[in-house]
């Protein structure tokens, strides 16, 4: 293979890892002002969850959290063949694009809305008045503290992740994919579950922090059976990038940014 045609799927391989990454989590921040009751969708009554004494917790989620671990396992795939720079690189322009998107749906929340396009309907499905442009200032309207707080913790654990992943692949050298991949996104996600909760409801909201650790321990046992659930997606593409670049090509590369990730957090 020459060396520009190798240099090219190199490339786009970044860039799609890149796509992937960046379209998720952008997703994941729109979609993540629902909650939704795990238990009802997955068809039987919420659990009752006593928490911390009197604190009863059911798995009451965000839609994020369906997206996030998509986002953890791009993150481990572009550690491994492009290393820390890599990840920062992709992170930082996330953060800025997330943050850009916040700040035009903001811009457009304040346009005056069209008085026909007001009452385009009447009313809902059950017959009660409904109108447009609040809607649209209700679902996407979503709190500053929570997107200032998202943006945090994802910038941190992205950080903790990539610091993870490379001392365990330091131990374990090019096996093990599984452990240092799982084992960086669970303590990433740790961190990320309890730093946005702590910032948004604890230092910038009214929740106690006996709430803050409850709602994070449901949250994070949710996001850890995902990990753990989702591994095999790593081994499948470790096994399409290899095909894609030649194995010997794939190693070569996962043994470049190895070594220039080093072991230091930034």
């Amino acid at each position: 293979m020459s060396e520009s045609v190798l240099k090219n799927k190199k490339t786009s391989l970044f860039i799609i890892l890149s796509g992937i990454f960046i379209t998720n989590a952008l997703i994941a921040e729109l979609v993540g002002g629902k909650i939704f009751s795990l238990e009802r969708t997955m068809g039987f009554e919420p659990l009752q969850i006593s928490l911390l004494g009197d604190f009863t917790l059911q798995f009451n989620l965000t839609a994020g959290v369906l997206l996030w671990p998509v986002v953890f396992i791009t993150t481990d795939i572009i550690n491994e063949y492009f290393g820390k720079k890599g990840v920062k690189r992709i992170t930082y322009i996330t953060v800025g694009l997330i943050a850009y998107a916040f700040l035009i749906i903001y811009l457009v929340m304040q346009l005056s809305p069209a008085d026909f396009w007001v009452n385009l309907y009447a009313t809902d499905s059950a017959g009660n008045p409904f109108n447009v442009n609040e809607a649209f200032q209700k679902v996407l309207g979503q709190g500053l503290n929570i997107i200032f707080a998202s943006l945090v913790a994802f910038l941190i654990g992205q950080l903790v992740d990539v610091f993870v992943f490379h001392r365990l692949r330091r131990i374990t050298g090019k096996g093990k994919i599984w452990l240092r991949a799982t084992g960086s996104t669970l303590v990433s996600q740790l961190i990320d579950s309890f730093v946005v909760l702590i910032v948004a409801f604890y230092i910038l909201g009214p929740w106690t922090l006996k709430q803050v650790v409850a709602v994070g321990i449901t949250n994070y046992i949710y996001k850890f059976i995902i990990a753990v659930v989702l591994t095999p997606l790593l081994y499948i593409a470790h096994n399409i990038i290899d095909n894609y670049l030649g194995k010997e090509e794939a190693d070569k590369l996962a043994d470049q940014a190895s070594e220039e990730s080093g072991t230091s957090l930034f």
